[in-house]
């Protein structure tokens, strides 16, 4: 459990901040920007949340994410090499993944196939959840980049992968099931 009961501790006054193995590293490291980047992720989809309260399943299954993506933080915020003998660390596991994968499908099988590239925007909650995929994706580029450099749990780096495609099938979902997608026209204003 965890319980914070003092918000501020100065010991990231020079720079640095702990990692859930207690090492320290600087707040610039590559692993304290890719879990930073899922936490913005995560703020970003509960922007998008305003905007999804009527549509369900949907608004269920971003609450899901959301917990999700705060058991990503801890993944990402503990090193392999960081690990304590007999401790069990929070990881991604596969049946996550799975389950994003077939929320996608559920979502995506109300949805006409696309014929072009979907512009972002159309309705307020599918801005935000354009938004939301973006930032997704730059998490999944420094989980990728992480991973070239020390050791990262591959499910954690296929769920970040996943969630930009739901992101994306979210959007035309709230976007009144596509209709409301505004396509790209490649060449219109030449």
């Amino acid at each position: 459990m965890v319980v914070l009961n003092r918000i501020y501790t100065r010991t990231g006054d020079d720079g640095t901040t702990g990692l859930a193995s207690g090492e320290r590293r600087s707040k610039s490291d590559l692993r304290v920007d890719a879990y930073g980047t899922v936490d913005e992720t995560n703020s970003v989809i509960g922007v998008a949340r305003l905007h999804t309260a009527g549509f369900d399943p949907l608004d269920a299954m971003l609450l899901r994410i959301q917990n999700d993506l705060f058991d990503l933080g801890a993944d990402l915020s503990l090193p392999e090499a960081g690990m304590k003998p007999g401790r069990e660390a929070l990881r991604i596991i596969e049946a996550q993944v799975v389950r994003i994968e077939s929320e996608i499908d559920a979502l995506n099988a109300s949805l006409e196939p696309l014929r072009s590239f979907v512009l972002p925007g159309g309705s307020p909650a599918a801005a935000h959840l354009h938004v939301a995929r973006t930032v997704a994706r730059r998490a999944e580029r420094l989980m990728v980049e992480l991973a070239a450099r020390e050791a990262t749990n591959p499910a954690a780096i296929r769920y970040m992968n996943r969630l930009s495609d739901f992101l994306f099938v979210a959007a035309r979902f709230v976007n009144d099931r596509g209709a409301g997608d505004i396509l790209w026209v490649p060449g219109q204003n030449r």
